[in-house]
């Protein structure tokens, strides 16, 4: 969750003020950290996009949003734009770079290191393709304060567009797998546009632009990766030169994790489906107009929602497995002879979990009711438990959290859809515990916090799976919002003076004490990791750079920094 106060963007900033803006000062730096360390032809497809993104944030802010109204945004918040278009393409450059240090020491080196260097264009053709969809929507109505900037927006998409063609043509493998590979990362940008519309329309209110853009570029990629595996298994059905290859790499968790996540986003899918069918016969069998009794219609639709959940869980989850890793089991029976194999370690560490996460939660929430203690600092609570959870667990059983993080963020997806959808008998109970917790990110429509809180910390241990030097890294999202954000807030609330604007409560005592904390935190991290080695190779420059741009990020983004911050970290850590 954010930091402890949030600014409120200026309503229609001038371009030139918003040139000097903080958060994008950041920004330019965290992208010249990362393309400073990258081959040439890809930190320059990074500048492109990142002067493409500066351009279409600028005309959008000098727009005052007007020819964009058909979104309606979260209040509060600024476009985001430059952030959002630059995060994850820096985080999967940056990933890559770290892979390219590895390449010696592991056989399926070259193999990880090309199929990841696909996501990273794919993840950029997918910002690039909405950046380019704002400036289609900009040029129906531009303004003269505004031309200039459409007019360098689309000359940096153009200039990027024949930056990726040209990287893709000088390759040396034969030319009907670049054709491949080049029409199925164009397909990723048809799907980020189409998926940041339906994100906008369908939840107002709920994210920034910048929000939006970063949430539809990571589901498109995290399930474009599902497709280009399941494919890389169908190689039977016609030529494999005309597929993507995928490293056969990927460990019996991480399919049933996938698969976990694939199967309840497409439960919406399915539940609306069924629910259409069930009246559309109700109907016809009965011949009548009148719709249910109300309390009637919620048993019903109630019980469709829990047929459909059994349904995808029992049977299509076990199908995809099987059908992509070649799994024989079914996933849970798999989860509990994983739990209950080799050692106790895993049953010890989900009843210290059980027993953390029922007395704060018992205990947050009655405060919540009772005291006048601030909300701010009641949900910041929230960031040390998540110290105290996950910190045990990411040094005596990674691979294990990883399973955890998982089922947390599907138990997480459960909820919401009970809690939106009211279903009986948990709907009303969620949504009231929910509520308890919210701030002015969330609206009626969706409650985010818990997933971002959820999300940063796991992202940065996902993606820290498999080849890494950096043991840091892992604990990039639990450093940055358990300790930093949270030191920052107290901090800055009971003892900040000093201002970094006159429109914000971010104080400089408060950043300070959370730049602090996250460095003495990693002081301690890094001798109890000391058996790694890392110890005696430790860049602290280059850790003081990555620690100083993020805490530096959470004081001037009017962003949901619970998704960025982690991730800004997690890039400049890999390094």
């Amino acid at each position: 969750m954010a930091g402890f106060a949030r600014a409120t963007a200026p309503a229609s900033p001038s371009p030139a003020a918003a040139l000097l803006t903080g958060e994008r000062l950041v920004v330019f730096l965290f992208a010249a950290r990362v393309a400073l360390a990258a081959p040439v032809h890809l930190a320059a497809a990074l500048a492109v996009l990142v002067a493409a993104a500066l351009a279409v944030e600028l005309a959008v802010d000098g727009s005052g949003s007007a020819p964009l109204r058909r979104f309606r945004t979260r209040p509060g918040a600024s476009s985001g734009i430059l952030l959002g278009a630059t995060t994850l393409p820096s985080v999967m450059l940056s990933r890559l770079i770290q892979l390219s240090r590895l390449l010696p020491a592991d056989p399926n080196g070259p193999k990880e290191f090309a199929y990841l260097e696909m996501q990273y264009w794919a993840a950029s053709i997918s910002c690039l393709s909405v950046l380019a969809l704002f400036l289609w929507h900009l040029q129906k109505s531009p303004s003269n304060g505004i031309s200039k900037h459409l007019e360098y927006g689309s000359l940096f998409i153009v200039l990027y567009l024949m930056t990726f063609f040209l990287s893709f043509l000088l390759k040396t493998d034969e030319g009907l797998m670049v054709t491949t590979n080049m029409a199925y990362m164009l397909c990723h940008g048809v799907a980020a546009v189409i998926l940041i519309k339906h994100i906008l329309e369908k939840f107002p209110s709920c994210a920034s632009f910048g929000e939006a853009l970063l949430v539809s570029g990571g589901l498109v990629l995290y399930f474009g990766d599902m497709l280009a595996h399941t494919l890389s298994k169908m190689e039977f059905s016609m030529s494999s030169k005309a597929f993507i290859h995928t490293p056969q790499t990927r460990s019996d968790m991480t399919a049933i994790i996938q698969g976990i996540l694939l199967v309840l986003f497409l439960l919406p899918l399915l539940y609306k489906s069924s629910l259409k069918v069930w009246y559309c016969w109700t109907k016809e069998r009965k011949q009548q107009t009148q719709t249910p009794e109300e309390h009637k219609r919620i048993r019903i639709d109630s019980a469709i929602f829990y047929i459909s959940l059994a349904v995808v869980l029992i049977f299509l989850l076990p199908s995809w497995t099987h059908l992509v890793q070649g799994l024989k089991v079914h996933p849970f029976v798999w989860i509990v002879n994983y739990m209950f194999t080799d050692s106790h370690e895993r049953l010890v560490l989900c009843a210290y979990w059980i027993c953390v996460i029922y007395v704060s939660v018992r205990r947050f929430y009655s405060i919540s009711k009772q005291s006048k203690t601030e909300r701010i600092l009641l949900r910041k609570y929230y960031h040390l438990v998540a110290v105290l959870i996950f910190s045990p667990a990411v040094i005596f059983q990674p691979a294990f959290l990883d399973l955890a993080f998982g089922a947390a963020f599907a138990v997480f997806l459960i909820l919401e859809m009970l809690r939106i959808w009211e279903i009986y008998p948990l709907g009303r109970v969620v949504h009231q515990f929910m509520n308890a917790f919210t701030d002015h990110r969330d609206s009626e429509i969706l409650i985010v916090s818990h997933f971002s809180l959820l999300l940063g910390c796991a992202l940065p241990k996902w993606m820290s799976s498999g080849l890494n030097d950096r043991p840091l890294a892992p604990f990039a999202g639990i450093l940055s919002l358990g300790i930093g954000d949270t030191m920052a807030s107290m901090i800055g609330y009971k003892y900040g003076v000093l201002r970094w604007s006159k429109t914000g409560k971010k104080t400089i005592e408060g950043t300070a004490a959370g730049i602090t904390s996250v460095l003495a935190a990693c002081s301690i991290l890094v001798s109890l990791l000391a058996s790694s080695g890392y110890i005696l190779s430790q860049n602290w420059l280059s850790l003081l750079i990555a620690v100083t741009l993020s805490g530096l990020l959470e004081a001037y983004t009017a962003q949901l920094d619970n998704a960025f911050i982690p991730l800004v970290f997690y890039s400049l850590l890999c390094l």
